[in-house]
């Protein structure tokens, strides 16, 4: 049996980047972890923390690997390599 990695996406209320990201991600029925941030300082400082002091949202970690936000996220399935880094 191949473990798929656990997903877990940082937003926002009201972001339409979050939004577009978390769409992908449901339409290729990845199971995810959300984590919204609005009002939860001490999950944004996580968040800072773990993306490397980057402030925006969505970020997004497949495993222990950083994706990014919603650009490097759509950028990974333009180029046919979302769905490896899913199934690793």
């Amino acid at each position: 049996m191949i473990a798929v990695p656990r997903v877990e996406i940082y937003t926002k209320s009201f972001c339409g980047y979050c939004v577009r990201a978390l769409h992908l991600l449901e339409t290729k029925s990845v199971a995810f972890e959300e984590h919204m941030i609005d009002g939860d300082s001490a999950k944004r400082e996580e968040m800072i923390h773990r993306a490397n002091g980057r402030t925006t949202v969505p970020q997004i970690f497949v495993g222990d690997h950083h994706v990014g936000g919603c650009s490097e996220l759509l950028a990974l399935e333009r180029d046919g390599k979302l769905n490896a880094l899913l199934d690793t």
